[in-house]
């Protein structure tokens, strides 16, 4: 085994897979994308080349930088192509079922050295680790969103996982230009943890008609300084991924204040998911 990682694929091109290659490449390492099909490779494809852009209209590369960037990027279809990677991240949405048929296909070509990490935000990894054959190399890694922006990177310890994996897996997250914290492995892990109760008691508070949205939301980005609010933060995060994690958090713990309000489960059924559907707590263009 190596000590370095110095080969990447990441198993799903959605928004946080596209967001963990971005970083990968732009760090000097080359990285494999995979998804299940042309048009999903194709999209995947896409949102890369518009986050590069969107980085060189910043100031945060240079356009050769960012033409380098895409270079160090392999699209596919083909699962095969990630049998080589000293890292594999499992990126897929956050559904428990998906994720264990996602990491049992992972498990059938990867090399016997590799690390197998999943970005899932709230499924213990003990529960995804039973898909790979050796659980001493399993792992979190849960990015935060949008990848190349956030610093923070939760390295998540399984009960089996070995100290080598957690020290490589730190040392890859530090080449990324990233902050890692060492979390064990319990449902919402350190972040999630702390903030979903603050979100649910936001969305709460709005349901039962106490404050406004926007009064809610500037109480605690003027009173506490925070950079957005609640209810906003609800929306970047996505509604649907919100309500997985809760659903995941509740089952765990059994807490009240980690069971989804009867209003976001109404909002999710609606499609209204936040910024991404273009409606949520707020409507956006």
């Amino acid at each position: 085994m190596t000590s370095e990682i110095e080969s990447v694929a990441v198993v799903g091109g959605g928004f946080m897979g596209t967001g963990i290659a971005e970083a990968v490449a732009v760090s000097g390492l080359p990285v494999i994308v995979r998804d299940v099909d042309e048009a999903s490779v194709g999209r995947a494809g896409e949102r890369i080349e518009t986050s590069l852009a969107r980085a060189v209209r910043g100031g945060k590369l240079d356009e050769a930088g960012a033409r380098e960037a895409y270079q160090r990027i392999e699209l596919t279809t083909d699962l095969d192509a990630i049998s080589q990677a000293d890292l594999v991240v499992e990126a897929v949405p956050e559904d428990e079922r998906l994720k264990l048929s996602v990491m049992e296909a992972i498990d059938g070509v990867v090399s016997d050295g590799a690390i197998v990490a999943s970005n899932t935000s709230s499924i213990p990894i003990a529960e995804l680790a039973q898909s790979i054959s050796d659980p001493s190399r399993v792992l979190g890694l849960h990015f935060f969103s949008p990848v190349p922006v956030m610093m923070l990177v939760e390295v998540v310890v399984a009960l089996d996982t070995s100290s080598a994996t957690v020290a490589r897996a730190k040392g890859f997250v530090e080449r990324l230009g990233k902050r890692p914290i060492e979390t064990k492995d319990r449902s919402g892990f350190i972040v999630n943890m702390l903030l979903v109760p603050y979100l649910m008691a936001a969305v709460r508070m709005y349901e039962d008609g106490f404050a406004s949205r926007e009064d809610i939301d500037n109480g605690m980005k003027l009173g506490c300084g925070h950079p957005m609010g609640p209810l906003t933060l609800c929306d970047f995060i996505g509604l649907d991924v919100l309500y997985a994690v809760c659903d995941s958090l509740y089952e765990e713990f059994k807490r009240d204040e980690y069971a989804p309000p009867p209003l976001m489960k109404r909002m999710v059924a609606s499609g209204r998911l936040g910024r991404k559907s273009g409606r949520g707590f707020y409507e956006y263009g």
